[in-house]
């Protein structure tokens, strides 16, 4: 099955309320790709722990598919693309290596995530 998944910045962009993330999150929606799959390390980089900064992620985590887990298999695969990429983080790895195989990743990082997904398995780069 085909996937979104969204890094931080790609959470913080559809997150905003404007016209803008309105519509690409129809145009997800539209193709299929929604929800988003959002690994929990992401919220470590996304939120704060101050209710009134977070809360336009939180409703829109509301609506996405939180991956709790991270199976060992999937953090050894991301722990391989980055070896392969020569860049990107531990979560910029493992986002990519989660939309594997065929899906998509929505990022403000497309330099690290691009990197990485050189290597992985038919994963597209979109800019948030």
């Amino acid at each position: 099955m085909t996937s979104l998944v969204l890094d931080s910045g790609g959470l913080s962009r559809l997150a905003e309320q404007r016209l803008q993330s309105a519509r690409l999150i129809e145009t997800f929606y539209r193709d299929g790709l929604w929800p988003p799959v959002v690994p929990t390390v992401v919220l470590t980089e996304s939120l704060s722990g101050r209710p009134r900064t977070d809360a336009a992620v939180n409703r829109l985590l509301k609506s996405c598919m939180v991956l709790e887990e991270i199976p060992e298999e999937l953090a050894r695969r991301a722990g391989a693309l980055r070896a392969l990429a020569g860049r990107g983080s531990a979560v910029d790895a493992l986002v990519v290596a989660t939309a594997e195989p065929g899906g998509a990743v929505l990022t403000g990082d497309v330099g690290d995530l691009g990197a990485l997904a050189q290597h992985a398995d038919h994963v597209s780069i979109h800019r948030a």
